[in-house]
């Protein structure tokens, strides 16, 4: 089974940087198609990135390209999430999530597609 747990989350002012990491055990990390959900207040999760099995594809939705990015470490078996100039709007619970036995190059853009969640990191931007 495998578990994820973020950190890193935080209060900080627009424009600032934060970077969001997630821990994943219990399954060989390659096995796994992972990304990252916002879920703001009142209102539903939404992807703002993900990432193919071996970290060849990547996929942003505007609101967020050019200011986050999404990555990897295999050895550590850890998930980042930089974000940079940070806007109020970026404001919200953010969770880790993973997909096992993907297919290779795929990012899957669905909430649906990600069963496995960890328990979310809150992110609160304030102007």
């Amino acid at each position: 089974q495998v578990q994820l747990v973020e950190s890193g989350g935080g209060s900080v002012q627009a424009g600032d940087s934060l970077r969001l990491s997630c821990t994943a055990s219990g399954e060989t990390f390659d096995n796994l198609a992972m990304g990252w959900f916002r879920q703001a207040p009142g209102k539903g999760r939404v992807l703002v990135a993900g990432i193919s099995q071996f970290g060849g594809n990547v996929f942003y939705p505007d609101s967020v390209k050019g200011r986050f990015t999404i990555s990897r470490d295999t050895a550590q078996r850890i998930l980042y999430l930089q974000m940079n100039y940070l806007e109020p709007e970026d404001t919200g619970l953010y969770y880790c999530v993973a997909r096992d036995k993907p297919l290779k190059t795929y990012v899957y853009p669905k909430l649906d597609s990600y069963p496995i969640w960890g328990q979310g990191t809150q992110v609160t931007v304030s102007t």
